[in-house]
């Protein structure tokens, strides 16, 4: 399974890659929007995990965006901080197929990427 993160910050990106990988996962990393959306193009991964603010693009921008081009062939996941319960709304409504608050257990992410690999097989 191929994993986008899309994540400004360096410590949560290095840390949830290195989960990723571990865990045996194809790991393609983006540290803004613009960078994410591009790497989607390239790559096709099978799921993005986002975060909601970001410079150039963000979260709710790049589910909007690959939702309506790839519809539900990519599942995305939005991380937010927590106390955004409107813009978690907005993201569903965009096309987000789940949301995990900041912050997170990587064990807890792990487990819903699980879920997210059996609903393809």
């Amino acid at each position: 399974m191929k994993i986008l993160i899309a994540e400004d910050d360096a410590l949560i990106l290095s840390t949830l890659e290195f989960r990723l990988k571990k865990d045996g996962y194809e790991v393609i990393t983006a540290v803004d929007g613009r960078e994410a959306l591009k790497k989607t193009e390239e790559h096709m991964p099978d799921l993005i995990i986002s975060d909601i603010m970001m410079p150039y693009v963000s979260g709710l921008e790049i589910v909007g965006a690959v939702k309506e081009k790839y519809k539900d062939q990519i599942a995305i996941i939005i991380l937010t901080t927590m106390g955004q319960e409107e813009v978690v709304l907005e993201a569903f409504q965009l096309g987000a197929d789940d949301f995990i608050p900041k912050p997170f257990s990587p064990s807890e992410l792990s487990i819903r990427i699980k879920r997210f690999a059996l609903r393809r097989k």
